[in-house]
């Protein structure tokens, strides 16, 4: 089990999240939720290949290009944000142009409750409707339930690329997931 990203019986749910969560596009007024759960990833996980949280004016700009773009979506619990997710171009140059990356992260104490699943939902569903032909998800290969979750949506493994980042002292490993659109 990796209880970063899943419950205490070791699995992720499927479609489990709690009856009152709603996923809704995000609004600059997430900003400090969405910038707590980031940088609680980046400080506890490998999801984030950083170890630098990002400062409140880094996490305005970072989080401002995706608003733009109508590409930001939070996944919402009593009036608080408990996840969000986030697409937007998988590489930078024109030839990748109809390429989006996918992003999905879920606070901490609401891991394995399906909230992952209904962001992943929204984004593949806004991706689509944005022209996009496929979606990436570039996943450190030891975060299984990211695999998991994306392979339950269609997404392939494509290949792993070996020791190719450091973390925590370690070498890691990064799986790469397509889906067509």
């Amino acid at each position: 089990m990796d209880p970063i990203y899943e419950n205490a019986a070791g699995v992720t749910a499927v479609g489990t999240a709690p009856a009152a969560v709603a996923v809704r596009p995000a609004r600059p007024a997430d900003l400090d939720a969405v910038l707590g759960i980031r940088n609680d990833a980046v400080e506890k996980s490998t999801a984030l290949w950083t170890e630098t949280p990002q400062t409140p004016a880094e996490g305005a700009a970072w989080f401002a290009a995706y608003l733009e773009r109508d590409a930001a979506f939070v996944a919402e619990h009593d009036g608080e944000v408990v996840g969000f997710g986030v697409y937007g171009p998988w590489r930078p140059l024109e030839g990748f142009r109809h390429s989006a990356e996918n992003s999905v992260y879920v606070r901490t104490d609401r891991h394995g409750l399906g909230i992952g699943t209904e962001l992943l939902t929204a984004l593949i569903a806004s991706a689509r409707q944005a022209g996009y032909h496929v979606m990436i998800a570039d996943i450190e290969s030891g975060n299984t339930a990211s695999i998991r979750l994306h392979e339950r949506f269609g997404f392939e493994v494509v290949g792993t690329v070996r020791e190719v980042g450091i973390k925590f002292g370690r070498w890691l490993d990064l799986t790469i997931m397509r889906l067509p659109l």
